[in-house]
């Protein structure tokens, strides 16, 4: 087994598998039970949770029987329950940016039947996360204000079989409870007891409610109780019909879609996004759900902005719907195209091809948008556990399924998209239980599965089949604490770092092997985080140009070559400006290594950099190389680089210094200097391009007022006066088209046109006592101060936003985690995708449709921005 690197011990028995999912903004939630613990690898001991509540069953409608033996077919299924709580079934991490901070919503699927939608509590400061949405209520409004018309589906008879249930602490539902029938009383308890002595398999799945036939003998008419609740009479086939249509099962995210529908490309970030949720269900249908981002990001408002609506149907299955999985497929988020891939508990699945454009502009539910592209029949009919697909980059139309099934085994399926061939490579024998995990790493090179026999195993391409290798048993930094016992008897799912470079994984603990006294009191399940960066992907031996001359004596030279090369892909990966910049596993990695071997690290390092670069050497005196291509590198490049010098290369204790911190650490160490001087040049080459769009964005306003700036959302250039004293100060380090540029505004006429616009002020006053505050830095600023009553002149320090260099208010402001730089307005996004310098600003502002588009990342580090919290709360950590 890998060695792991953190252990997170929880207190609830896991229940279902695929228990644990990583989010990419680097959050993991792990379903226990009734609740969602959700956990920041960098620091598991703060926590966030998620409390299912008790379910409240939907007003379907009375049953108008004549006192009908109600225990008998279709409703048959539907039992008592000891305990009203349901478990979580499934849930799923949505992209970035459609949460009120840009953050992550969570959509989880509990046993009874429900989805809701929740969010990470950045206003709230507690640990109880927040209920944004309830997808089942919003389904229920739909099919009931359609009558439930066409919908109407009649349960088959061996729909009540439970694909799979995991051996759980308690009992929980797993069927929607019944709604507008009378309490179970208890003489009727007695009746239902036998019935479940009959079958004592009926007590596995049990509901929330005693079906009871309304008679005279209750005193209460059909016709009164249908009067008292408005509810209509209905039979019990139609009952059976409606409760199936409201059971859900299952859900899964699709990647992010632009809304510009221009043909631009948007970062998938910005506000400018929507993702669609889908929502397998028990009767084979799925619903697909719109998901908008909000309009505008922000940190102190708590009530979600976004906009979800129901936008599809989709009859895929005759039987439950146990697993869905997305892929993108296409060069353009605004004209996307998605492949889904459905799971039934009769053993088939089905690829479908969605047209996310039409789901992206549709005002009504539709059900002609998904072109079913092949359906497959596994070998032995299982029932299909969990699937993972994946479009590898390397071969765009070439697509990857693999699908676990609960017989233990896993097929692999590929497609080719251009020829529309789909191929079985073959079934594996993998575990000897459910395969409850399943996820692919490294671009599709690997795949990892795991069972409930408490096995996990990755499999590599060999040829055109998967071959076993072993999980690297080393771990770079410090192995977990003692205090957490490796005795587990079974593993409930796994999830892969954004990074690629660390797995999560989901265990339940052997209450035979724990102290009963101690451990057994509160060991239930575990999520143990491993690392797989020295993960073998080629089962050749190394050649001699790729073998390494660092000396590491607790790594075999294999491993650590393997290390290097899968960081340096993962470094590379992140040159792509559609994926959010979260390195965190890649900087944990990179410590752990420095502390017993720096110059691994800096061989490391200067390998990617001067392959960023596009030089052929690697000697260490190419970094001084780096300082003239700074402004031929994309902003993305630049702030890996920023990430790297300031996390990595300089002192711990630097880390999170800024930039006038950072100017008076040189030292006696020549290499850390330069390093340190790489960090300097290239936030300054960031906020060079920073104020020469803000200029350039400022002239082409004054001269052309119809440019549109200025709707909900969108990003409007401020600080002026700030950025013109930036440039005098620093003008003989500049470039000559910023020098230009800063000429031409200052020709500008300060009129009032230009102050009702962009809110010009030259002199700036203390938010404390109001005197002039100079401008000496783009960080801080100490105002000219008062004098006290003991004629003593007191100053304050303050600080400068990151984005618009003025003086920030007390009100809350986004912070980067990164260098603890903090900014009121969020920077261009077209800052973020510019491929270097621009030549000219002018002509790259205009051809640019998403000028006015915001993103909420750092303009400096680049990660996501987000709200300080406390100490002991949880939050995101991207590096």
């Amino acid at each position: 087994m890998s060695s792991c690197f953190h252990s997170a011990v929880l207190g609830s028995s896991i229940v279902y598998p695929n228990a644990v999912v990583w989010s990419e903004e680097n959050l993991v939630a792990v379903a226990c039970g009734t609740t969602i613990i959700i956990l920041n690898p960098a620091n598991p001991g703060a926590r966030g949770v998620i409390t299912v509540p008790s379910w409240q069953p939907f007003p379907l409608g009375a049953i108008d029987d004549g006192g009908a033996d109600l225990l008998n077919g279709c409703l048959l299924r539907y039992h008592l329950a000891r305990d009203n709580r349901p478990c979580v079934r499934s849930m799923s991490w949505s992209p970035v940016g459609l949460a009120n901070n840009a953050g992550c919503l969570l959509a989880v699927c509990t046993s009874a039947g429900g989805v809701k939608l929740y969010r990470f509590p950045f206003c709230e400061f507690s640990t109880e996360w927040i209920e944004v949405s309830d997808i089942s209520n919003l389904l229920y409004n739909y099919f009931k204000n359609t009558n439930f018309g066409d919908f109407q589906i009649i349960p088959a008879g061996n729909s009540d079989v439970i694909p799979w249930r995991g051996n759980a602490d308690h009992e929980c539902a797993s069927d929607p409870p019944v709604y507008g029938l009378i309490k179970d009383r208890k003489r009727r308890r007695h009746d239902a007891a036998n019935v479940a002595a009959r079958d004592p398999e009926s007590l596995r799945e049990e509901s929330l409610w005693q079906i009871v036939p309304y008679s005279v003998d209750e005193l209460i008419t059909q016709e009164r109780m249908s009067v008292d609740s408005n509810l209509p009479l209905i039979t019990a086939e139609q009952y059976a019909s409606r409760n199936e249509m409201l059971m859900s099962l299952t859900v899964a995210w699709s990647p992010l879609l632009g809304t510009s529908g221009n043909g631009v490309d948007i970062p998938r970030y910005s506000s400018k996004c929507c993702s669609i949720l889908a929502v397998g269900g028990k009767c084979g249908r799925i619903s697909f759900w719109r998901i908008l981002a909000p309009e505008c990001y922000s940190i102190d408002n708590s009530r979600y902005s976004g906009e979800v609506s129901l936008v599809g149907l989709l009859k895929a299955h005759d039987t439950w719907i146990t697993a869905m999985s997305w892929a993108f497929y296409g060069s353009n988020v605004s004209n996307a195209k998605f492949i889904l891939a459905t799971g039934s508990s009769d053993g088939r699945v089905k690829i479908w091809l969605v047209n996310g454009e039409e789901l992206l502009k549709s005002s009504e539910v539709i059900h002609d948008s998904f072109l079913l592209l092949k359906e497959v029949m596994t070998v032995d009919s299982a029932t299909v556990s969990i699937l993972a697909l994946t479009v590898p980059s390397q071969s765009p139309s070439k697509l990857l399924l693999a699908i676990g099934k609960g017989s233990g085994s896993f097929e692999l399926w590929t497609l080719d998209m251009t020829t529309n061939k789909f191929e079985k490579v073959g079934c594996y024998n993998a575990h000897d239980s459910i395969v409850t995990g399943l996820a692919w790493a490294l671009d599709g090179r690997c795949l990892y599965s795991c069972s409930q026999d408490n096995t996990m195993k990755c499999w590599i391409f060999v040829g055109n089949s998967l071959c076993e290798v072993s999980i690297p048993l080393n771990s770079p930094g410090l192995k977990s604490s003692s205090d957490v016992p490796c005795a587990f008897n079974s593993c409930f799912g796994l999830a892969i770092s954004p990074g690629n470079l660390a797995i999560a994984a989901a265990r339940r603990f052997d209450a035979d092997l724990l102290d009963p006294m101690y451990q057994g009191r509160t060991h239930r399940a575990a999520a143990e985080f491993l690392w797989i960066g020295g993960q073998q992907l080629d089962v050749s031996s190394i050649t001699c140009s790729e073998k390494t001359n660092v000396a590491f004596p607790e790594f075999p030279e294999k491993e650590l070559i393997w290390w290097e090369m899968n960081i340096i892909w993962s470094l590379n990966q992140y040159e792509n400006t559609s994926r959010l910049l979260n390195i965190w596993d890649v900087v944990a990695a990179l410590l752990a290594f420095k502390q017993s071997a720096p110059e691994h690290v800096e061989h490391i390092l200067l390998k990617w950099l001067t392959s960023s670069l596009g030089s052929q050497s690697v000697i260490s005196p190419k970094l001084l190389e780096a300082f003239e291509y700074l402004p031929k590198l994309s902003s993305r490049q630049l702030h890996l680089i920023n990430i790297i010098c300031r996390r990595v290369m300089l002192k711990a204790d630097d880390v999170s210094g800024k930039q006038h911190k950072l100017e008076g650490l040189n030292g006696s160490d020549p290499w850390v200097n330069l390093w340190l001087e790489l960090l300097l040049r290239s936030e300054n080459e960031i906020l060079e391009r920073l104020v020469g769009f803000n200029f350039s964005a400022i002239l082409n306003l004054l001269s052309d007022s119809s440019m549109d700036f200025y709707r909900v959302g969108c990003w409007t250039p401020e600080g002026l006066p700030q950025m013109e004293q930036w440039v005098s100060q620093n003008g003989k380090n500049l470039k000559a088209h910023s020098k230009f540029l800063a000429e031409e505004v200052g020709k500008v006429d300060k009129s009032r046109r230009l102050q009702k616009m962009f809110g010009y002020e030259v002199d700036e006053r203390c938010t404390f006592c109001s005197s002039v505050v100079p401008f000496e830095s783009t960080e801080y600023a100490i105002c000219s101060g008062v004098n006290n009553e003991d004629g003593v002149n007191q100053t304050h320090k303050l600080e400068r936003c990151a984005v618009t260099m003025q003086i920030l208010s007390t009100k809350p402001s986004w912070y980067c985690m990164c260098c603890q730089r903090r900014t009121r307005k969020l920077a261009p996004s077209i800052l973020f995708t510019m491929p270097g310098y621009p030549s000219d600003f002018k002509s790259f502002l205009e051809s640019s449709a998403y000028k006015g588009n915001s993103t909420p990342c750092c303009s400096f580090c680049g990660v996501l921005l987000q709200r300080l919290q406390p100490e002991y709360s949880l939050s995101p950590s991207p590096v």
